[in-house]
């Protein structure tokens, strides 16, 4: 009974994410043609089936995406992928640009991280940042929460981050100077710090969350954060019902291990989105746990939250594939496809807190194909809609 309560619970925190586009929920059909459905699938080219841009990158990003692969077919997921490999120690742009491209026409892609390479000459620009900027992927948005299957130190977390994803110091804006001066540009502007703030209040409301906190460093940099301070508290104003305060990044990082429970929603510029995201993950059990999602006015990118390569246990069989998957039902809740999202989830969260098949990184034994097995045993425990039972 414990444990069919602790997936209950977990099953009310994990709650589909769809960005601000909402979306009726609709059944999915079994994947034969012997029983006939009155199943409407949302708007697809091709036969009321989805084409996604899967970027499979680097370190554990293969294999992971593999076994997403895997276990859409076993679901019968409606979803054919288009496969983009983009080799990060090339110089030549052209992999990137065709996955921009691909993204373009599909809309919507589930990728592995990129590695960048800091030894690569600086001309060499970051392949995940090239995909966010061209694509105007402007609100990476990550939910951080406790799983109680997970041993942690704290409880009760439940934080939405939404970092800003285009500009700041990831505008790749460098030079020398002199030889040992180097001035590294961070840019703010006020369209897109009120474009974010918007974002997250309307995300808060939509969600109905009682908190927005800005992450900032205007203490120092008074121009710059100060841009993007004041333009927060100027979308505040519009949501009176929302509260809304501000935070000094350094003492943001020490009240999350402290006592993250007193966040809700935080919004903040870029450098600090990953600083934070890295630290939330990490109060959560890892970054194995964490999904995340890069959103824009007309396309939508699904990862893993903290984009680690995991290039150290890369191919070894014992990365935990829980984000990558969890991303994988943030994408199809995106498409509409809210049932087979649920199944999936409902498995993963399943597997996690009543078998407790974990991998390494959450003190377990079990390998990364073990625990897609179980997932993949749980979902046909719960239904007819896995190709085995057709």
């Amino acid at each position: 009974m414990s444990a069919a309560r602790s997936v209950l619970s977990l099953s009310k925190i994990l709650q589909p994410w769809t960005g601000l586009k909402g979306s009726t929920v609709m059944r999915p059909v079994m994947c034969t043609g012997r029983e006939k459905s009155s199943y409407t699938p949302p708007p697809a080219k091709y036969g009321g089936r989805h084409t996604v841009t899967l970027i499979p990158g680097d370190g554990i990003g293969p294999e992971l995406l593999n076994h997403a692969q895997e276990l859409f077919r076993f679901c019968c997921v409606p979803v054919d992928f288009e496969v983009v490999n983009v080799d990060s120690s090339l110089t030549s742009e052209d992999e990137i640009n065709n996955a921009v491209t691909a993204i373009r026409r599909n809309g919507v892609a589930l990728k592995g991280n990129i590695e960048t390479n800091h030894n690569l000459p600086p001309s060499h620009k970051s392949r995940n940042n090239l995909l966010r900027t061209s694509l105007d992927l402007y609100a990476n948005v990550m939910h951080c929460q406790t799983l109680p299957a997970v041993q942690t130190r704290h409880k009760d977390i439940d934080i939405i981050i939404i970092r800003e994803n285009t500009e700041g110091e990831y505008s790749s804006l460098e030079h020398e100077n002199v030889p040992g001066v180097v001035e590294s540009l961070k840019i703010i502007t006020r369209v897109n710090s009120l474009r974010i703030a918007e974002y997250a209040f309307k995300l808060a409301r939509e969600k109905g969350r009682s908190r927005v906190t800005a992450v900032h460093k205007a203490n120092i940099m008074k121009l710059g954060d100060g841009l993007f301070l004041q333009c927060c508290k100027e979308v505040a104003a519009g949501y009176p019902d929302i509260i809304f305060d501000n935070m000094i990044v350094d003492n943001t990082t020490m009240q999350l291990v402290s006592k993250p429970q007193q966040f809700d929603v935080m919004v903040m510029p870029n450098l600090y989105g990953n600083v934070v995201s890295n630290v939330c993950a990490g109060l959560v059990g890892g970054p194995g746990l964490v999904p995340g999602a890069n959103y824009g006015k007309d396309y939508a990118v699904f990862e893993t939250a903290t984009r680690n390569t995991g290039k150290s246990i890369a191919n070894k069989n014992i990365a935990n594939p829980t984000a990558t998957l969890l991303a994988s039902c943030l994408m199809l809740d995106h498409l509409g496809l809210h049932d087979y999202a649920s199944m999936i989830r409902k498995a993963i969260l399943k597997t996690l807190s009543e078998t407790r098949l974990h991998t390494a990184d959450l003190g377990g034994q079990g390998t990364t194909s073990e625990v897609v097995q179980s997932i993949m045993k749980e979902v046909q425990k719960g239904g007819p809609l896995t190709s085995e039972k057709i």
